[in-house]
């Protein structure tokens, strides 16, 4: 395994640096993530193909990690009910050590290789769904565990990892690698790597909800209009759409709850 994220940084002496020269070198490192990211495209791609094909057979997603990489997992979850308008269950993040871990680290939570998998099936996991585990130095236990567990009960698995050859990838059926490199501050995970992982779920998540149907156009009509903000744009988008003014698009959403009943109900009624 070659484990580039525990790489010494390219940058020494960082304590003597200005700001200026902190922000300058950290932008330039950023910059090279999209770039790992675009070589790990097939990787991506078979990984959205096939839990597409899981979702659409009624299966559920589910991200694995420990710390910087569980806390993106359930971040990307968390986004898709208010997004995409699905169940808060079908796409679900899962962080070694609880609920709690997400604030605060739970000391040696990542190195319990069977609690993963007792985590996933307080789900009712099924292999109809998909586990997908989040680690930056591909090595974690809990991850490598609930993979493991997840291919034994025959249920697809997939990972994203940013070292190339690592244990949690050999156990993944989709493995996505994504080489970062070493960080500006040497080791610190949650700087490039995290990065590049947080790329990759959003690419996830938002190409299958398209695939499912979730997305028109290039709008996102299932959306919970949960804030001002949202009904303002559902607002637009519905005027938009039917070609109504926004008195009669807000009076449509206030009836049906969503941009896609709105148009829905509007072209049945009219």
């Amino acid at each position: 395994m070659q484990n580039t994220t525990e790489k010494e940084s390219n940058y020494n002496n960082l304590d003597k640096m200005s700001v200026a020269e902190i922000l300058k070198d950290i932008n330039y490192e950023d910059k090279t993530v999209a770039i790992s990211v675009s070589k790990a495209l097939p990787q991506i791609e078979k990984l959205a193909i096939a839990i597409t094909e899981r979702m659409k057979a009624g299966g559920r997603l589910f991200y694995i990690g420990a710390g910087t990489s569980g806390r993106l997992g359930v971040v990307d979850a968390s986004e898709c009910p208010p997004t995409f308008g699905v169940p808060f269950d079908m796409v679900v993040g899962i962080i070694a050590g609880g609920d709690g871990a997400i604030r605060k680290a739970v000391e040696f939570a990542e190195d319990d290789t069977e609690q993963a998998w007792k985590d996933l099936s307080a789900y009712n996991i099924t292999d109809k769904d998909v586990v997908v585990g989040i680690a930056a130095s591909g090595t974690t236990p809990y991850v490598i565990g609930g993979l493991k567990a997840a291919n034994q009960n025959k249920i697809t698995t997939g990972c994203v990892v940013c070292n190339s050859g690592s244990p949690v990838a050999a156990e993944a059926n989709y493995p996505v690698e994504l080489v970062t490199g070493p960080e500006f501050l040497t080791g610190s995970t949650r700087m490039k790597a995290g990065t590049g992982q947080k790329l990759v779920l959003n690419m996830l998540t938002t190409t299958v909800m398209i695939q499912l149907g979730k997305v028109k156009g290039n709008k996102m009509v299932d959306m919970q209009l949960s804030n001002y903000k949202l009904v303002d744009r559902a607002t637009k988008m519905v005027m938009a759409e039917i070609g109504v003014d926004e008195a009669t698009a807000a009076e449509l959403l206030k009836k049906n709850d969503s941009v896609r009943k709105a148009v829905d109900y509007y072209n049945q009624n009219k």
